[in-house]
């Protein structure tokens, strides 16, 4: 049996039943508990592999599997609750682009992996990689870092680089996906700069840490796994982070980061 072959096996089971002990029973026939009269031992023999009438199923992988149907379960209801981009006829390709994130970014995770020893293969909510020799949960956090350059509702020239999980968690981007208005660095983002008065400021924040003395240029710390993203476009952005001009109608210039790190939980 291929791997494939072994995941819908393990989901038809887990869906199929409620407990492991259900589909141990299931296994049992009348003329099993006729000849051992104890169910007990019957269920023991059908989970090592000696009695039983269909696929034999470990119950780590039983419970590993079904605890990861339950969170992709749960991680789909609550993203058709909050996500503020669902359902929008979104034309320009920044506000695409913020759609596309939105999830991974409000959530904090891309994915959550799940080992399964007996076969042989990691489930992903995404895809399925090969892994070592044990069950292992891991999980993988993206964080979006959006630089904007535009004019103010003064005609002033502005700029800045906003924590697009942070400002999520503070704001309602309800007005920004409709339309109603558009989405510009403030003051209290993580960097402002404004062309004409020539205003600088600077903010950590819960995800990130500024180093603004870097004498090459502005960086950015990722609390998480305290990697360094280096928003210069001459250079790279960093380990694990990728940069993606945008093009707009809506701004002078947009670009996005994407930072993802990885984690065993």
């Amino acid at each position: 049996m291929d791997r494939d072959e072994g995941l819908t096996a393990v989901d038809n089971i887990v869906t199929q039943f409620n407990t492991y002990e259900d589909f141990l029973d299931s296994q049992i026939t009348t003329v099993d508990l006729y000849y051992l009269e104890d169910e007990g031992l019957a269920r023991q023999l059908v989970e090592l592999g000696y009695r039983g009438t269909g696929e034999v199923v470990k119950r780590e992988d039983f419970e590993a599997r079904k605890a990861a149907l339950e969170i992709a379960r749960l991680a789909e209801r609550t993203q058709k609750k909050t996500l503020t981009s669902a359902g929008k006829d979104l034309q320009d390709n920044f506000l695409k682009a913020l759609a596309v994130r939105e999830e991974d970014n409000r959530n904090g995770k891309v994915s959550e992996e799940v080992g399964f020893k007996s076969l042989g293969f990691f489930f992903k909510f995404r895809w399925l990689v090969m892994f070592s020799d044990e069950i292992e949960f891991c999980s993988m956090h993206q964080q979006t870092v959006i630089f904007i350059r535009d004019r103010n509702s003064h005609g002033q020239e502005i700029s800045g680089y906003i924590d697009y999980a942070h400002r999520l968690k503070i704001e309602d981007f309800e007005v920004y996906f409709s339309g109603k208005r558009r989405l510009l660095p403030k003051p209290t983002d993580m960097s402002f700069y404004n062309w004409d008065s020539h205003i600088a400021v600077w903010n950590s924040t819960p995800n990130y840490q500024v180093i603004a003395d870097n004498p090459e240029g502005l960086l950015f710390k990722y609390k998480r796994d305290r990697k360094i993203l280096n928003v210069d476009p001459k250079v790279s952005p960093g380990d694990n982070s990728t940069r993606t001009p945008i093009q707009t109608e809506l701004y002078i210039q947009a670009v996005i980061f994407d930072h993802i790190s990885r984690r065993k939980t």
